[in-house]
């Protein structure tokens, strides 16, 4: 008897240590074999896993490299990107390291021992409150209750679990791996497997901020970046409001058909438009170009996308396909909004003598402004990294001399790929990558918060 009560006085702590050593120890100690099984059998699993993809039997001496397992010579990669360069011999390449794959590697081992460490972690908090508990005078609880509160009590997270997992491993890791290229010196002068990938530090990001050429680039780039964001964003956003309110009003007849029409341009594909478009304002053989000629406005062809001495015809052509390829987004949009209006509104104004205009400033305009502000930002978002419309319109044209591998078109995005798939710099690319996902992330984050919707939420 006093054996049984001296247990029951445990410390807390040495069930908790006992998990932290081996896996469901501390359950065991606690007598809740159920909760040590499952547990033990996490533990049991990461130490097959890594013996069985190991040379752990091997006659030789033990390296990471040889020997090591999935997580000991993934994270081994991920530290080292491999000691050992492949080299060109008669039969090919010899047998040796190629540092991106050690990279990926290393990173599934490192997140697969993230999520085991949240097993680990529970096992030991788990063993170490239930005795603290029963050293409390709680009553004791079997492994079979315990698992039937637990799915009673969080089956939205274990609901939930798989799609956490895929998520680390389907949009994490993309973006760690883009993190972490951007402190090696993978580019195209340093290319696996023939060539062995280094870690850097921050020499790209002071090759960017510290190398004049690229600074200006960068800052120019991102100048009409901003631009581009936030004038096609206006404009689109205003179109789209002009045509709501157009068509809301009972007078135009057969809205409909009006509304149909205006969706068009949003129905078909951008990028076939942005084609169609590119060969209209074709400055050789475009249509639009040979019109102006022929009713005099201009005494030549007009080269919009080629011509460098006049980048602005470029960006202007671009933010008008823009604008006919948005604007039916916020015209649909505003126009759910404006039914949803009470009609009492507008006759309480009228009582009081308000106009149109007045009723379109003092009502509709901040009623649609509340309701469709977290979608501006998300269009903002949207037009900062419009790939498409850019890239198969104008293909970053015309070129700039002062720029490194861009155009005076050039969005963020398009220098990105131009650098990654074009140059293979795919090391200063890593760099801009993480560039554009601090600037719109914090530019979101900010306007997303002072929005009074998100707010209300």
């Amino acid at each position: 008897m006093r054996t049984a009560q001296q247990g029951s006085r445990l410390p807390a702590p040495v069930p908790g240590l006992a998990s932290a050593l081996v896996w469901g120890a501390g359950q065991l100690i606690n007598r809740q074999a159920g909760k040590a099984a499952f547990f033990f059998a996490f533990f049991v699993g990461t130490l097959v896993w890594e013996i069985a993809t190991g040379n752990y039997y091997a006659g030789m001496e033990f390296t990471p490299r040889s020997n090591g397992g999935f997580f000991v010579k993934g994270l081994w990669g991920l530290t080292t990107l491999g000691t050992q360069p492949r080299e060109m011999t008669v039969t090919g390449l010899s047998e040796g390291d190629n540092s991106i794959i050690l990279m990926a590697n290393g990173l599934i081992s490192l997140l697969t021992l993230a999520l085991l460490a949240i097993v680990w972690i529970w096992s030991i908090r788990d063993a170490a409150r239930y005795r603290a508990a029963r050293n409390a005078g709680a009553e004791p609880e079997r492994s079979r209750e315990y698992f039937k509160k637990l799915w009673d009590g969080a089956f939205a997270y274990i609901a939930l679990s798989p799609g956490l997992v895929l998520i680390v491993f389907m949009s994490v890791l993309p973006v760690l791996f883009g993190i972490l290229v951007a402190f090696t010196d993978y580019n195209r002068d340093n290319l696996p497997p023939k060539n062995l990938v280094n870690w850097v530090g921050f020499e790209n990001f002071a090759t960017v901020f510290a190398v004049p050429s690229w600074t200006g680039t960068f800052l120019g780039v991102l100048a009409w970046t901003f631009v581009w964001a936030i004038v096609s964003t206006a404009t689109a956003y205003a179109a789209g409001f002009l045509q709501a309110v157009l068509l809301a009003n009972k007078k135009v007849k057969f809205p409909r058909l009006w509304r149909s029409v205006f969706l068009l341009p949003w129905a078909v594909p951008g990028i076939v438009s942005a084609l169609v478009f590119r060969s209209m304002f074709n400055g050789q053989f475009g249509p639009v170009s040979q019109w102006l000629v022929d009713v005099g406005i201009t005494d030549e062809r007009v080269y919009w996308f080629t011509d460098a001495s006049q980048p602005n015809l470029a960006r202007a052509v671009a933010l008008l396909v823009n604008l006919w390829l948005s604007f039916p987004f916020f015209m649909a949009l505003i126009g759910g909004v404006l039914t949803n209006i009470p009609d009492s509104y507008y006759e309480a104004a009228r009582m009081d003598g308000a106009g149109p205009l007045q009723q379109l400033r003092h009502i509709t305009l901040p009623v649609v402004h509340k309701t469709v502000s977290p979608l501006l930002i998300l269009a903002f978002v949207s037009a900062f990294n419009n790939f498409g419309t850019i890239y198969f319109l104008t293909q970053g044209g015309p070129d700039n001399a002062d720029y490194r591998f861009a155009g005076s078109t050039d969005l963020l995005i398009t220098w990105l790929f131009k650098l990654t798939l074009d140059n293979r710099l795919y090391n200063i690319g890593a760099v801009m990558s993480m560039l554009i996902f601090v600037i719109v992330g914090t530019i979101s984050v900010w306007n997303l918060n002072r929005s009074k919707a998100i707010r209300e939420l």
